[in-house]
């Protein structure tokens, strides 16, 4: 497939095999540092699996992001969007208001709400539960993807119980599934630097791996693009593809380029100014690679990325648009350009310009229209 090229025999000899099945760790490496006609190789072969995979439907979903409160205890390098309780701009919504913006995206056509906050000293897996049980009082059919894997750990410490426990009551309560945030890159010598207080890589494995097993699936993310090294890029996708194997439950891939510019670490000097293009590239094209059918679907950040280029990410393995959000104050508080909202016109008008076909999908990607 890839004689034109004339490229290196050993990446041609891991391309050929990249359409057929998944690649190691070290083949993976080797590709994180292709460029020229290698690079050019490299996302064919990515394009290819990702058509032979799940074909030419482009996903999204209606959705809408509720952050609750931006006060936190933690001390993550990489975040802007913290904020100490008594600062100027600090806020923590009632579980009332919470409920309110709810309804008011299901009114305009939001399946889905994404819930997540900053880690509030006052809150604990009791505050989570009755906020997911006055939700589901409201909106007994809305989905609720809420939680990060960081405020599951938290919320039970807090409330003295297992991470089995708090999310068995959770599910209970209406939560259908959590995010995979609090990922950045599983690496400790990594998270000593980037996000020194919170949960160490075994531990966001075991509260990963905990809420599959007990029925609440997620979806995974990496951050890269500030203190990492390519390696720990690749380190991170095996360790997730491990999770994978092990238990079925990632629904969604969503790589994460870094948005450095208002960031204390950016700031301070310690971190890269984020991920060119051509890294970003690699990690999408990468990742299918890697991933396989194991994990099918790879989701574009368009708040991150811009419509522009997301649209040619979904050229590098990616298959899914993310959602319409609503309301998105993280990235924005880190100095992300893009907007918050978007219409599913604007999803449409995207894809249909690739080529491909728009569809719309619920949170599992278990419904799946094409429209």
């Amino acid at each position: 497939m890839f004689e034109q090229f004339n490229i290196d025999p050993q990446i041609e000899e891991i391309l050929n095999k990249a359409i057929k099945t998944r690649i190691s760790q070290d083949e993976a490496l080797k590709l994180m540092e292709t460029t020229g006609r290698e690079l050019q190789a490299l996302l064919m072969a990515a394009d290819a699996r990702r058509e032979e995979i799940v074909g030419d439907n482009v996903t999204y979903i209606r959705n809408w992001n509720i952050n609750f409160t931006n006060i936190c205890t933690g001390t993550c390098g990489f975040c802007a969007f913290k904020k100490n309780s008594g600062d100027e701009g600090a806020y923590f919504l009632s579980i009332d208001e919470v409920v309110r913006r709810a309804k008011k995206a299901w009114d305009q056509g939001a399946t889905e709400v994404c819930i997540q906050g900053g880690l509030h000293p006052d809150i604990d897996a009791y505050f989570y539960e009755e906020l997911l049980l006055k939700i589901r009082e409201e909106l007994p059919d809305i989905y609720i993807h809420a939680f990060s894997p960081m405020e599951i750990y938290c919320g039970a410490k807090k409330a003295d119980m297992s991470f089995k426990e708090e999310l068995k009551m959770l599910k209970e309560a209406g939560l259908n599934s959590i995010p995979g945030n609090a990922a950045e890159i599983l690496n400790d010598d990594v998270r000593k630097v980037l996000c020194p207080s919170k949960l160490k890589t075994a531990e966001w494995i075991e509260v990963v791996e905990t809420a599959h097993k007990t029925g609440v699936p997620t979806t995974c993310t990496m951050m890269y693009g500030h203190i990492e090294q390519l390696k720990h890029r690749v380190e991170h996708l095996d360790i997730l593809r491990g999770i994978q194997e092990r238990t079925g439950g990632f629904t969604e891939f969503v790589p994460l380029t870094f948005m450095h510019t208002l960031t204390p670490i950016y700031k301070t000097g310690i971190s890269s100014p984020g991920s060119t293009g051509i890294e970003d590239l690699k990690v999408y094209a990468v990742s299918r690679l890697m991933f396989g059918d194991l994990l099918e679907n790879i989701q574009v950040s368009w708040v991150k990325l811009g419509f522009k280029f997301a649209q040619y990410c979904l050229m590098a393995g990616a298959n899914d648009m993310g959602g319409t959000l609503g309301e998105e104050n993280i990235s924005k508080s880190a100095g992300a350009k893009y907007g918050v909202y978007t219409s599913p016109e604007d999803f449409k008008r995207v894809i249909r310009n690739l080529g491909r076909t728009p569809a719309e999908r619920n949170t599992l990607y278990t419904d799946i229209k094409q429209v």
